[in-house]
């Protein structure tokens, strides 16, 4: 299966990771060396983080 480009921004997913704890893997091994839940996780936090965007700025 073919790769997508992301919908995040890299730097977007740098703040989450070291936001979530995970950085130091993201450093060490690439973003191929975190575990789904951790994969997970991060995009939890952006879902929530965009929500609450769109709740402060409903007519944007």
């Amino acid at each position: 299966m073919a790769r997508r480009n992301g919908i995040m921004s890299y730097d977007l997913k740098v703040e989450l990771a070291k936001e979530l704890g995970f950085y130091d893997t993201v450093e060490k091994e690439g973003w191929g060396g975190i575990t789904s839940r951790d994969a997970g996780n991060m995009v939890k936090r952006a879902v929530e983080l965009a929500q609450q965007q769109l709740s402060n700025h409903p007519n944007s």
